[in-house]
């Protein structure tokens, strides 16, 4: 029977549910567990796909094509669950369904209202996420408790954990613990006014994780037990890691999380928790032997979360080598103002991410331009990649109206376009070309010594595509076409024949990178720059063999 784990957050929001979830995946895991991780957000959008990057941060995609929210990017790199569709919904989304079941008359007549309608459909949600085969389910409950958007799912999951029985739903509440540098004290008041307001709704916690910037006072733990009705054993110490998030699942081992767990959830004993692996990779991080400047050219760059996935892969890819990954933030429309020398001169290689519209369009293909004409390593990623085959197709194949048909209609030189299958779609929402699809690498081509494999799957997230109509011109003039989704002969690779390091990529290789498996184009990408960073720019990168399931 699957035991079902449900995490919520007080105080302030951005606690870091996400981080605390993912690291209690880990650790029932190394227990011989089988986990799946599940998000549930309280906002009204069906996902967050239409969102801005400033609103939300990235879109992050998973294998079967759903358009979810970040945190399932760090359930994904820290554990092996998989995660698909069901493991995140909104209230948007679970208003929809019960809404068209109105419609087809599902309901028989009955007045629709949140209880028991919503509510019952979210319980379902929940069933869903857990996965066949599942011991412990995790389940997020997004937003902060006393937000009037994430009361529906409480009462679910408070209804939910009735139902499963003694022993067989656990609560996990997760507070901050303020320090006041004036008074020098670290104060408990807030975290119990919100455990009262989860008693309030019917909800008593079985452990408290308690955020803090340093670590707890003697005798707090009591004081917080005492007044919260948690026993001091399932108050959580949860300080601020001083190197890396990858820190956190051994802090959270060594307070006791996983224990308490298996205590309240009647989980079955097991030998100590090995944590080598997660330990080598932590002294990775902490005690690098380098340290390389990467520039990333966006037009998001003034919120971390707008590029979340690929700032961690590029941390993956240095820890890797063993070196630090320091991350030069260019504001794309900046390149255009102040010239891509002054801007990324010094730098041990260029990554342009993804992006939609003209804003930073020829910011980025100046930064392509000047990676390629300078010898700089250079992966471009979705748009990027498309930048760098606007740049080629100006500047080498001498096509000077090139351009991509989003930003330009009437271009001379569509080089980019739109997708057949796109054309005519009017809504913005889930219509996109999403999810994995297989993509065939090409024999002696740096993207087939970089993955070392012929066939890889990748996730998408785009409508426009490279233009077959000017692939033979452009191959011609030295930029190959080196990895094809066959299924319909798009490209879905380029690279720069006569280059140290230059490649661009449709996918987003940036989802499928875990820290104990960086994926390999990052862990390619920042060798290269290693290399170049070293005096040694026109060396091959060299690639070790990798396990990662790109």
């Amino acid at each position: 029977m699957t035991k079902y784990i449900f995490v919520t957050g007080g105080v302030v929001s951005s606690l870091g549910k996400g981080i605390t979830s993912a690291s209690l995946a880990v650790l029932l895991e190394k227990r011989g567990l089988k986990v799946s991780l599940q998000k549930l957000d309280p906002y009204i959008n069906v996902d967050p796909g239409t969102m801005s990057p400033f609103q939300h941060g990235e879109v992050y995609v998973t294998e079967d094509g759903a358009e979810t929210d970040l945190d399932l990017g760090h359930y994904e790199r820290f554990s092996t669950a998989a995660i698909n569709r069901y493991s995140n919904a909104t209230t948007g989304s679970i208003y929809s369904e019960v809404i068209r079941r109105e419609r087809r008359g599902d309901y028989l007549g009955a007045t629709v209202q949140v209880v028991p309608h919503i509510t019952d459909h979210i319980q379902e949600i929940i069933r869903l996420g857990a996965q066949p085969g599942t011991d412990v389910a995790i389940t997020e409950i997004g937003g902060t408790v006393g937000d009037i958007e994430s009361l529906p799912f409480l009462e679910a999951i408070r209804q939910f954990a009735l139902r499963q029985g003694p022993g067989n739903a656990a609560f996990i509440h997760l507070t901050l613990l303020p320090y006041l540098r004036a008074s020098g004290e670290m104060k408990t008041k807030p975290t119990q006014q919100s455990v009262g307001k989860l008693r309030e709704i019917g909800i008593q916690p079985h452990i408290l994780v308690c955020r803090c910037e340093r670590p707890m006072e003697p005798g707090m733990k009591e004081k917080i037990s005492l007044f919260c009705n948690v026993r001091p054993e399932d108050v959580i110490e949860e300080a601020d890691v001083a190197h890396t998030i990858y820190e956190v699942p051994q802090y959270l081992c060594q307070e006791g999380l996983d224990a308490a767990l298996v205590r309240h959830l009647q989980l079955p004993e097991a030998p100590p928790v090995d944590f080598s692996d997660w330990a080598d990779l932590v002294d990775r991080i902490r005690q690098p032997q380098g340290e390389v400047e990467i520039a990333l050219v966006g037009k998001y760059i003034q919120l971390d979360d707008a590029y979340k996935s690929i700032y961690e892969a590029l941390g993956h890819g240095g820890a890797s080598h063993r070196h630090k990954v320091k991350i030069r933030k260019v504001d794309a429309e900046q390149v255009s103002l102040k010239g891509a020398d002054q801007l990324l001169q010094g730098v041990g290689g260029v990554l342009v991410p993804g992006g939609f519209g003209e804003r930073g369009l020829e910011g980025k293909v100046s930064a392509a331009q000047w990676a390629r004409e300078n010898e700089v390593p250079y992966l471009g990623i979705c748009f990027g990649m498309q930048a760098l085959v606007i740049e080629f197709a100006r500047h080498v194949l001498g096509l000077d109206g090139a351009h991509s048909s989003e930003v330009a209609p009437n271009c001379q030189d569509p080089v980019i376009d739109l997708m057949l299958d796109q054309r005519g779609i009017q809504d913005k929402g889930g219509t996109m070309r999403l999810g994995a699809y297989p993509c065939k690498i090409q024999d002696g081509s740096l993207a087939a010594r970089v993955y070392q494999r012929d066939m890889v799957l990748e996730r998408h997230r785009h409508r426009w595509e490279f233009n077959n109509g000017y692939r033979t011109r452009l191959e011609a003039a030295g930029l190959g076409c080196s990895g094809l989704y066959q299924a319909r002969d798009l490209v879905e690779i380029v690279e720069v024949k006569e280059h140290p390091f230059c490649i661009g990529v449709q996918f987003h290789p940036e989802y499928k990178s875990k820290p104990l498996v960086p994926h390999p184009l990052f862990r390619a990408f920042v060798g290269a720059a290693i290399q170049h960073h070293n005096g040694g720019a026109k060396a091959s990168p060299s690639v070790k063999p990798s396990s990662a399931k790109a």
